[in-house]
């Protein structure tokens, strides 16, 4: 008798053979099912499998003049050492998934390196779309190390933790920041900092080879306010200071300078180092990111940026 997991290796490979037949040999399904011997619908059932398993990888080959136009326009001016512009969807000019598959690509660019890398990375939903875009892969020469935790000051957390996601798709070593999202006090930050685990990790992103980090806005539709790591209070408090933005909870104004203070203090993520040589890839779009996005390429925070059209066109026209 045949066992569940031989099944369902069988299943995959018909859907691979159905998905092949159907997007690269450019068979009807009428002529998949005939060739596979079986009916029209077991055939459509399996090109959908294909598909819900990642076995089929859909590229965009066609160069569209206008976003590498953006892009380079981005680049020039700027001065960024790379940008990649995807077309925006126009009855969704804030979705993430055209950026979230062109991020999974250059995630995996880095990772097919057969040269040990460090690679470190941010926390949040567009990072966490890109991760889920990843297909499996066999790194274990990388380490991937999280730029900060991910936990309030009573131990919830988000749903939207990256690190642990990324090194199960690639099988790399992860470096976890065991740590909450703020400190209660500056003191306390010490101490935490201190320990030798955090310290180690903190080393670590310091010498990371390439940096992937998502960015937010300081809206009371932000995540940063959403996902309860800032109160209503904070976020008034923080805008009449002059914020714009955060990159893994560092806040900072429409120049890039972060903010002193106020909650800067206690925030416990590995420090942002402006004007870095390596990449630091910004994953970003919707226009209420543009002024944060700005900001961030403006205070050098960022040299990378992935984004979509509409984003694009609103960061050159400002």
């Amino acid at each position: 008798m045949a066992r569940t997991g031989d099944s369902e290796t069988s299943r995959l490979d018909d859907a691979a053979r159905a998905g092949w037949l159907y997007y690269v040999a450019g068979n009807t399904q009428d002529e998949i099912a005939k060739k596979l011997g079986v009916s029209r619908q077991s055939a459509q059932r399996l090109v959908s499998l294909a598909v819900s398993e990642r076995l089929i990888k859909v590229r965009l080959d066609h160069p569209i003049a206008r976003c590498m136009e953006l892009a380079a326009g981005l680049k020039e001016r700027f001065g960024l050492l790379g940008c990649e512009v995807v077309p925006s969807d126009p009855e969704a000019p804030a979705s993430n998934v055209g950026i979230a598959l062109a991020g999974a690509a250059e995630m995996e660019r880095h990772l097919k390196s057969n040269h040990p890398k460090i690679i470190a990375i941010g926390t949040g939903r567009s990072l966490r779309a890109c991760v889920e875009q990843m297909p499996p892969m066999d790194c274990p020469q990388h380490r991937i190390v999280s730029l900060l935790g991910n936990m309030m000051s009573d131990g919830s957390a988000t749903a939207y933790n990256v690190v642990i996601r990324l090194a199960e798709r690639a099988n790399a070593r992860h470096f976890p920041m065991p740590l909450p999202v703020h400190a209660r006090s500056l003191d306390e930050k010490r101490v935490l900092h201190n320990q030798e685990p955090v310290h180690n990790i903190l080393e670590l992103a310091r010498q990371a080879d390439v940096t992937f980090v998502g960015i937010g806005g300081l809206s009371e539709d932000a995540p940063i306010f959403v996902d309860g790591f800032l109160s209503r209070d904070d976020i008034r408090t923080l805008a009449r200071a002059g914020a714009v933005g955060e990159i893994t909870s560092w806040i900072f104004d429409k120049n890039g300078a972060l903010i002193d203070g106020l909650i800067n203090d206690r925030v416990a993520s590995a420090p942002l180092r402006p004007g870095q040589e390596n990449p630091v890839i910004c994953i970003a779009a919707g226009e209420a990111k543009a002024k944060a996005i700005l900001g961030a390429i403006r205070g050098k925070l960022i040299n990378w940026l992935i984004t979509n059209e509409s984003t694009a066109e609103h960061l050159l026209n400002v």
